[in-house]
């Protein structure tokens, strides 16, 4: 069966109905993500290049992560971007994600059925499959060198931007990545909408704008992502980055499951 996005549809058992695939434990704090649709939101990706879901954390769970920020012993590294040429803007690497339990909870419990997500990919790449749970992949990356921890908290104020990029930072790379919006747009900041590119073989290049709400989280490809074309599925190509933030606060947390060398 194919559905609209020229990719073969999913198969669930009633083990996916509850949120992931079998076995998937949830934590108490995050309870909204019972509730996710994954196979709309498999579905969304595909369609899209990018799925947004419903919120994940509450304004109160959104602040709790936000607060992280000022605590300069939860980080490993802070990057002042146009230091870098990357933008304007600060983000800082989380030293230890399981330190902060809602980064934790959301990197542990997302990865499973982002994992099920990429392996429906793999063959359709040429790629290889991921590991179910997050432990084995990072047991890999740690094999491979990749032993710094990605996991960020992203913080624009008025005037500030991110360039188009991909966060790759290694030899293994998990090819879906997430960001949650910590702020309310329209109330603590204006501007910074999400941008994507996705680059089209033979073809003008394509870009998305999403704007999610306080909460909510996009799913979005780390490089790129299967597209049917003529003579079977293509690679494009997919960067992303934040439009220029024109007046408050925008603060987003980025969920990169792969670690970094």
């Amino acid at each position: 069966m194919i559905h609209s996005a020229g990719l073969p549809a999913p198969l669930f058992d009633d083990s996916f109905r509850a949120g992931g695939p079998p076995r998937t434990a949830f934590s108490s704090e995050l309870p909204t993500l019972r509730d996710l649709d994954w196979a709309a939101l498999y579905a969304q990706l595909n369609e899209n290049g990018v799925a947004v879901t419903e919120p994940l954390l509450s304004p109160e769970q959104c602040e709790e992560v936000i607060s992280t920020y000022e605590d300069p012993a939860l980080f490993r590294s802070t990057v002042v971007m146009q230091r870098h040429g990357l933008g304007r803007g600060t983000y800082k690497y989380y030293a230890d994600p399981a330190a902060v339990p809602l980064v934790r909870a959301l990197r542990e419990q997302l990865y499973p059925p982002l994992a099920w997500m990429a392996n429906q990919w793999a063959p359709l790449l040429n790629e290889r499959a991921f590991p179910a749970l997050l432990d084995r992949l990072l047991a890999e990356c740690a094999a491979n060198g990749q032993i710094r921890p990605t996991p960020l908290i992203l913080r624009y104020g008025a005037g500030d931007y991110a360039c188009l990029h991909q966060d790759v930072y290694g030899d293994i790379v998990f090819p879906l990545q997430i960001t949650v919006m910590l702020a309310r747009p329209g109330e603590d900041f204006t501007g910074g909408e999400n941008v994507f590119v996705e680059q089209r073989p033979r073809s003008q290049s394509r870009a998305v704008v999403v704007k999610p709400q306080l909460g909510q989280a996009m799913i979005f490809p780390v490089r790129h992502r299967p597209v049917r074309g003529e003579h079977g599925f293509r690679r494009h190509p997919v960067r992303h980055g934040t439009s220029a933030v024109e007046s408050g606060r925008r603060t987003t947390l980025g969920i990169i499951f792969h670690d970094a060398r």
